[in-house]
């Protein structure tokens, strides 16, 4: 009698439908809103495209998205242990903020001194014409913590460029991208450390290899985790005062 059973009546007895079935055979379940659970085989291609489109284009910010989180398996772990075993950190990760329009007082961060971090946050995003609501949210991590993880380094990227004074432009991201590999070691930085410069004329070459590459190495190497920064509670504190507290060298 066992024999003739078909293979839907014991899942129906735990409660599953066909669909959920079928979900975990192909890769597991929704672990977050937005989740596609992937298989190892799957996490490769699309690494493996998602650079090849990355390099090509640097600026689309989809593929640069869907290659750190297929390429993170190492760095994010680590990432969120330093976040766990520092207060700061930990506090992040408990309470989960987001930096998005929808969470910044705006007009309260225009109105702060010149010089302190809401404010010179608020004049990047202006003159660079940027938001922070562009950040993608997570997809392929298969862990709802580390999905947080990258998604609020994502969420501090425009807060990196704002500490290490740089623009936009190719020649900002490149540098920029050196001081988060250094500090992250997420293998999309280290892509786009070593690979982004290839679009840059030979004069900005050399200031980026003389000035601007040694000292967002040095930066990187002696600033503390930039993850156990809560932003959204240091405001009002002075650009010039965060960096020291962090441990980045003053831009050259």
């Amino acid at each position: 009698g066992r024999a003739g059973l078909s293979r839907t009546e014991p899942r129906a007895r735990d409660g599953r439908s066909g669909e959920e079935e079928e979900e975990e055979e192909e890769g597991g379940y929704q672990l977050y809103p937005g989740h596609i659970p992937t298989r190892p085989l799957q996490k490769a291609l699309l690494a493996a495209g998602s650079a090849v489109m990355a390099l090509y284009d640097p600026y689309r910010h989809d593929m640069v998205a869907v290659l750190g989180e297929t390429t993170g398996c190492l760095a994010l772990p680590n990432l969120r242990d330093k976040m766990k075993h520092h207060p700061e950190g930990y506090r992040i990760l408990q309470e989960r903020p987001r930096i998005r329009l929808s969470t910044l007082d705006m007009a309260r961060l225009r109105g702060l001194p010149d010089g302190s971090l809401g404010r010179e946050y608020v004049r990047f995003l202006e003159d660079n014409k940027v938001s922070p609501d562009t950040r993608m949210p997570p997809k392929f991590v298969d862990d709802e913590e580390l999905a947080y993880v990258i998604q609020r380094y994502r969420e501090a990227h425009d807060l990196m460029h704002t500490l290490l004074g740089m623009p936009t432009n190719m020649l900002g991201e490149v540098v920029v991208k050196w001081f988060e590999a250094i500090q992250t070691g997420l293998p999309m930085c280290v892509l786009g450390a070593a690979f982004g410069p290839v679009r840059l004329s030979v004069r900005k070459l050399q200031v980026l290899a003389t000035e601007l590459v040694p000292w967002a190495i040095r930066s990187g190497r002696n600033a503390s985790c930039i993850l156990n920064v809560y932003y959204e509670q240091r405001w009002e504190q002075p650009v010039e005062s965060l960096r020291e507290e962090i441990g980045i060298f003053p831009p050259p």
